[in-house]
């Protein structure tokens, strides 16, 4: 008769490609029921959106079914239980995650992208929410073209979505209608709170927020009311938007919001002659955010209508399906990502490591400083040094540093210099071993 360990040894030549482990040994399999020749488990994964859950579950019933005594097999997908944030209150209890979509500055689309990945989300399934909190700028109405909407409450007073084809969906638009939003700092920060707080949710997979622009008072103000899963940055690689970034990355960092990734947003267009990648700003070269930052570029997304027009119908766009696969598999990876920062030191010299392998190094102080690649020291359009070496103090070095996740060091220099971004990469580039 078939066993539990037998089971388990089948399923242990399964491997998540993101983890590189198997998924007996990351605690995925559960709940193995076994009567007679019918076996009954669980698949617990990270996150309900997560893109490889049919292969997982296609996988396990094949090797399953081939045991010897095994005549029936059912596989249940589930999703690991997210420990709701105290927090989280209200009309977010019973909101499993909540994803911020960011831009430091505005006009990069990053409603477009949020309201995109909502639409997606929900139309795979999933209980999805999309709160447009841009109190100055609201840009969902317009996206989903929802106007005059009269939006009712329910017996707890609490403010009820607006259902579109089952993505519940809020903004501040619909109270404003066509009128500008003229309002000062303190009545800002109760809007937010109450959109954040007062709307009947429900129970939601997701709930994407889309953030107003910038690194101010009303986005320090939502990152304090809820706890956010994590957040995603979009911009372009236009030299105005990549200077405001490394803002952003700090912003989410100094408040302890894990950082998903960056999208590229209107990275290139597609010629209908030569099917050729046309970049419109700076380089040819693909992930060059991801160089400059060490944040993973999830998506370079293109231009093209099908992404802008008519949100409010069904329709599946290619990009924006691997869009949302790399978000639900960052957030998984999230999960399980262990703490890698080095340890690290610094004199008048150099800054010393101890990386999480035990390797030892450094690197002199003017070395690193001299290879800041932020839109102050490089062109953004050519790639030319705008930083001579000779032109810094030969004395120059870290007065503070800070810690970006499992990616990047954030250094404020001697100088005065305060606006690069460290990838652990290129510190290993310009290290010495010791």
């Amino acid at each position: 008769m078939i066993t539990d360990k037998d089971v388990l040894d089948a399923l242990g030549v399964i491997i998540d490609p993101d983890f590189k482990k198997d998924i007996v040994s990351l605690g995925f399999v559960k709940n193995i029921k076994i009567d007679g020749g019918s076996v009954n488990l669980d698949i617990e994964l990270t996150t309900p959106a997560c893109p490889i859950k049919s292969e997982f579950q296609k996988s396990a019933e094949e090797i399953l079914s081939s045991l010897p005594g095994v005549e029936k097999v059912k596989i249940n997908m589930t999703a690991r239980e997210v420990k709701k944030s105290e927090k989280n209150k209200n009309g977010l209890s019973g909101v499993r995650n909540l994803i911020a979509i960011s831009s430091s500055k505005g006009g990069v689309g990053k409603s477009t992208v949020a309201a995109n990945i909502a639409r997606e989300l929900s139309a795979r399934g999933f209980k999805t929410g999309l709160l447009d909190a841009d109190i100055f700028g609201p840009s969902i109405p317009t996206l989903f073209n929802l106007h005059k909407i009269d939006i009712q409450a329910d017996k707890d007073k609490n403010m009820i979505p607006v259902d579109l084809n089952g993505l519940k969906i809020m903004s501040f638009g619909f109270f404003l209608g066509d009128s500008p939003a003229i309002l000062r700092g303190p009545i800002v920060s109760g809007y937010i709170q109450q959109l954040l707080t007062g709307v009947a949710w429900g129970e939601l997979d997701y709930l994407i927020i889309d953030m107003p622009p910038g690194t101010g008072d009303i986005q320090l103000t939502m990152t304090q009311t809820v706890q956010l899963t994590g957040a995603v940055i979009v911009t372009t690689r236009e030299a105005l938007s990549l200077v405001d970034v490394a803002k952003g990355i700090e912003m989410f960092e100094t408040v302890n919001v894990p950082m998903l990734g960056i999208v590229e947003n209107m990275s290139h267009f597609i010629c209908d002659n030569c099917e050729k990648k046309h970049y419109l700003f700076g380089s040819d070269q693909e992930n060059v955010i991801t160089e400059k930052y060490g944040l993973e570029t999830l998506l370079e997304l293109p231009i093209k209508k099908s992404i802008t027009n008519h949100l409010e119908k069904p329709h599946s766009d290619p990009d924006i399906k691997a869009l949302v696969d790399k978000v639900a598999r960052a957030i998984g990876k999230m999960t399980f990502a262990a703490k890698s920062t080095p340890q690290y030191e610094f004199d008048d010299e150099k800054l010393k490591f101890v990386w999480s392998d035990g390797t030892r190094s450094e690197v002199k102080n003017i070395d690193l400083r001299a290879d800041c690649g932020c839109a102050v020291c490089v062109d953004e359009y050519s790639g030319e040094k705008l930083l001579k070496r000779e032109d810094l103090p030969s004395d120059v070095k870290p007065t503070d540093i800070t810690p970006l996740g499992n990616y990047a060091l954030k250094i404020t220099w001697s100088d005065g210099h305060s606006s690069g971004i460290y990838p652990y990469k290129q510190i290993r580039k310009l290290e010495t071993l010791v």
